[in-house]
């Protein structure tokens, strides 16, 4: 008995010891994104974090990673993809993939565990990453589309106006949905939608590039909005940087790339172990007459509620008046997966104040942002809410523009005439501002009716500096908006006036102090 009360301690000592509970991995990343879907490296990098919740002094010896092609065989560790075995290092990041040759569109499963100097861990949560489309012959079915034309609303001069394109296409599933993954590129910006629900939660995309040497696709996994029988998709384009903001030199002018155009491939698998693809095609509707009227990232976005096109991306619609998408030609940049997080709403904060000023309304929100102001108004049909943006007032109460140059920062709302009230956001555009002018209304609007977004790039906030200087905490807190403000898939030099372009004179000056010396 006494032998059997010593051996089963033996056995606990060593699994506390070698096999510790407290000991976990966590923060898995795949290129450095959490679950992240259509990257195009081949050999994705492997990144975690070690955690000890009672030891000290914790650091790790060895690791072994699991990778498998579902979440069920992984839970077995059945390893069909890659087996890393137990590798000695003490390396936690961009641990590369060793394994077979990974294929288009195809997800993946992985975790992972390590011995450390204080015991084994458990395994990790399973994690999960899928591969884009990696080579042209994948996206070959899938023909540039769009509509290279102004239209005679439009103004292609000095301060471009361009409305925004809308595009959709009907098809059968005729079978159950395994898996569904949307492929899209929209140049220079796209909203994907399908069976009357946007996807995704990213604003303004794809990120920005250089478009002569690299445009840039988004991945979604799409299953849950498809159903077997009827499905639409609509895709609504914008202008973004590929039809440039201004069209004629004065006093200079950024190279235009062309009209707005896109490229989709969405990929449907079925559970009897089919699939067939849904690509863009010359065969798609398209209407260049919604109610975008305009979208220029430095003059602002026009809307016209009474051209929506009402239930445009759902199926059934009739397009039968809409014209044929024109097949154009291949951007000049390479077509390459977008490896890193998009932008997105990361913050919604309501007005401080809201002061008459003659025949309008002067809000400010107490903050300077980069994002634009969502509205709810109520009006006759046809009339106009012109939102102007500034960051700064003058002595006399009103906006000053001075420092936009060129920029107008103005939004234009026209109203349908429901009376249960409008609700409006720009898509396409956005703003550096703090105060915005708001004309056209004949009430005296609330705080509520108005609600400012703050848009950046979806960016981990790994901690927050508090000191018992007000000055200084000041200081910090203008920095952490100004790194807000400046990052739009790209760091820009500024969110307000006609520039806002790629720049790393902030990050260099940022970065002096740690690299003294």
């Amino acid at each position: 008995m006494m032998k059997f009360k010593f051996s089963i301690l033996i056995f606990l000592t060593y699994f506390s010891v070698y096999c510790n509970a407290t000991i976990s991995v966590t923060a898995l990343k795949t290129e450095g994104m959490i679950n992240p879907l259509g990257i195009d490296a081949l050999k994705p990098r492997f990144s975690w974090k070690t955690e000890a919740t009672t030891e000290q002094n914790v650091f790790q010896k060895s690791y072994q990673i699991l990778a498998a092609t579902s979440a069920e065989k992984l839970e077995k560790n059945e390893a069909d993809v890659w087996n890393s075995g137990k590798v000695s290092s003490s390396t936690q990041l961009w641990i590369p993939f060793g394994g077979r040759e990974l294929k288009s569109n195809e997800l993946l499963f992985w975790k992972v565990k390590v011995w450390t100097s204080k015991g084994e861990s458990v395994w990790s949560k399973t994690a999960l990453w899928s591969m884009g489309l990696l080579t042209e012959n994948d996206w070959k079915s899938a023909q540039w589309i769009g509509l290279d034309k102004g239209m005679p609303w439009d103004d292609e001069t000095y301060y471009s106006r361009l409305s925004a394109r809308y595009l959709r296409k009907e098809f059968i599933a005729s079978k159950e949905i395994r898996r569904a993954t949307a492929h899209i590129c929209g140049l220079g910006m796209y909203e994907l939608f399908l069976n009357g629900e946007k996807v995704g939660g990213q604003v303004l995309a794809p990120a920005p590039t250089g478009f002569n040497n690299r445009v840039l696709y988004n991945s979604y996994d799409v299953t849950k909005l498809l159903q077997k029988g009827g499905n639409a998709v609509g895709i609504a384009l914008g202008t973004g940087r590929y039809y440039n903001m201004r069209q004629t030199y004065k006093p200079w002018k950024v190279p235009t790339y062309g009209y707005p155009k896109t490229r989709m491939v969405l990929i449907v698998e079925y559970t009897d172990g089919t699939k067939e693809n849904i690509v863009t095609k010359d065969s798609w509707k398209l209407n260049a007459d919604g109610p975008i009227r305009s979208n220029n990232e430095y003059n602002g976005e026009e809307y016209d509620a009474r051209k929506e096109l009402k239930g445009w991306t759902e199926s059934g619609f009739d397009d039968s008046k809409w014209q044929n998408a024109q097949r154009v030609r291949f951007p000049d940049g390479e077509l390459r997966a977008q490896m890193m997080p998009g932008m997105k709403v990361l913050e919604k904060m309501k007005p401080v104040s809201i002061k008459p000023l003659s025949n309008k309304f002067i809000l400010d929100l107490g903050q300077n942002i980069a994002g634009w102001l969502r509205i709810k108004v109520r009006g006759n049909a046809g009339d106009s809410v012109i939102l102007r943006f500034a960051e700064t007032l003058q002595t006399n109460g009103e906006l000053y523009t001075e420092n936009l140059r060129s920029a107008r920062q103005t939004d234009v709302y026209i109203l349908k005439g429901d009376k249960a009230g409008e609700e409006w956001a720009p898509i396409f555009v956005y703003h550096g501002f703090r105060f915005v002018e708001v004309k056209g209304l004949n009430y005296t609007p609330e705080i509520f009716d108005f609600t400012g977004e703050v848009v950046s790039d979806e960016m981990e906030q790994l901690g927050s500096i508090t000191t018992s200087n007000d000055v200084l905490n000041q200081v910090l807190k203008n920095a952490w908006w100004g790194i807000l403000g400046n990052y739009k898939g790209m760091p820009v030099d500024c969110p307000q006036r006609d520039e806002r372009q790629g720049w790393l004179g902030d990050r260099a000056t940022g970065c002096r102090p740690h690299c003294a010396g």
